[in-house]
């Protein structure tokens, strides 16, 4: 891995090795108690901190070598990571609540340059929502947007897939580490979605690896935080009133991003968060072009 810049808010100020911030970065999931707020917390104490500021150099090359051969063995040979305060790291994660302080990436990083906007729903999607994601994402390829979703089952697989196959691009961003599938059905398009596209990570290698399943399940909530600061907007298709599509709702409006629910939800009377999300800003979407003119007139055009 080579240098990264270490950014002040003018120039580079000093070189950071990525392996070494790696290490440094899983080693302090390692510690006890740590959760995405205590470690948010730590850094906004130290806004000019990077992880090796708070680990020996011994302990993260130690740790940075575990990752690299639990990623090897997982047939994981390419990725990259974006470390907070390097050029590359997107600051509008740091619309999050607790925002990241590293994430793992396959495939094209630039896709997350582009204007994205999130389309999510229930992995126990009925067949009208999946017919409904379908239309969503291609009307969204269609204007030049990027369609990112969690690489889940139901909405989110038919999100992809859309987006793939109407000829545009897509982002996913996952609950597990890179290297790992689930839902295992969707191992295919992840490998598609990490050599073609955007593959994305915040979810530590080793933590992951060490605690057994229902507290990694917690890693989910999480990913749809820092997916709905990644977009400008999060479109939920379908959702009942336990779904943790709901963490993201709340998540966007918290963050200032658009967030369009579809009249379809509205409709139903077996759930009411619709109308509770109405209320504190959320747009309700009878038509596609609710959306695109929420968006404004300036959605980018698909090149010829």
């Amino acid at each position: 891995m080579n240098l990264l810049a270490r950014m002040s808010d003018g120039p580079a100020v000093s070189p950071v090795s990525p392996r070494r911030e790696l290490g440094a970065y899983e080693a302090l999931w390692l510690e006890p108690g740590a959760t995405f707020k205590t470690i948010a917390d730590r850094f906004a104490a130290d806004p000019t901190a990077v992880p090796s500021d708070f680990v020996s150099a011994a302990v993260a090359d130690a740790r940075a070598s575990e990752v690299l051969a639990t990623l090897k063995k997982a047939g994981v040979s390419r990725f990259g990571i974006r470390l907070n305060l390097t050029g590359n790291y997107p600051k509008k994660l740091r619309d999050a609540r607790h925002p990241v302080e590293m994430l793992y990436f396959q495939g094209a990083w630039e896709l997350s340059e582009t204007r994205c906007v999130a389309v999510v729903g229930s992995r126990t999607a009925t067949d009208d929502g999946i017919r409904r994601a379908t239309k969503i994402a291609r009307a969204l390829v269609e204007k030049g947007f990027t369609v990112v979703s969690g690489l889940a089952a139901g909405i989110d697989r038919a999100a992809h897939t859309a987006a793939i196959e109407a000829g545009g691009n897509t982002i996913a961003v996952i609950g597990t580490p890179i290297g790992t599938y689930y839902p295992k059905e969707n191992e295919a398009l992840q490998r598609r979605i990490a050599e073609e596209y955007l593959l994305i990570s915040q979810v530590p290698v080793l933590r992951y690896a060490n605690q057994h399943v229902p507290q990694n399940k917690l890693f989910f909530p999480e990913r749809n935080v820092t997916m709905s600061a990644m977009t400008e907007a999060t479109i939920i298709i379908e959702a009942s009133d336990t779904s943790g599509t709901l963490t993201q709702a709340r998540a966007a409006l918290q963050q200032r991003r658009k967030l369009f629910i579809l009249d379809s939800c509205f409709e139903r009377r077996d759930i009411t968060w619709p109308v509770n999300f109405e209320k504190k800003g959320a747009i309700r979407v009878r038509e596609l072009a609710n959306i695109f003119e929420a968006l404004g007139d300036d959605s980018p055009t698909p090149e010829n």
